[in-house]
């Protein structure tokens, strides 16, 4: 299953601080359909996410009855994205 869409980088500062993008009702939905099939524990799914030419595994966390997606330091630069970039996503869900 693959996803594409535009959302905003945002920062939680929580405990362990960490960027990330939200994903949005309509695509949550889609990914809805595949989490009980692909799943590993506490409702995260496996992707491959890709941002322009960045692309890197990750796990999608539930939050809040949507989806995030964690965006690490090294994409960041290499992407040139600071808090407040639309940036488009690319997500392989991987079964």
């Amino acid at each position: 299953m693959n996803v594409e869409f535009s959302s905003e980088l945002w920062f939680w500062r929580g405990p362990a601080p960490w960027h990330f993008i939200t994903v949005p009702d309509e695509e949550c939905r889609d990914l809805e359909t595949t989490a009980a099939a692909v799943s590993y524990g506490w409702g995260m799914i496996p992707v491959t996410a890709q941002i322009r030419e960045t692309r890197w595994k990750t796990s999608l966390f539930p939050k809040d009855g949507r989806y995030i997606v964690p965006v690490k330091a090294g994409v960041r630069k290499a992407e040139g994205l600071d808090v407040g970039d639309v940036v488009t996503v690319r997500l392989t869900v991987e079964f």
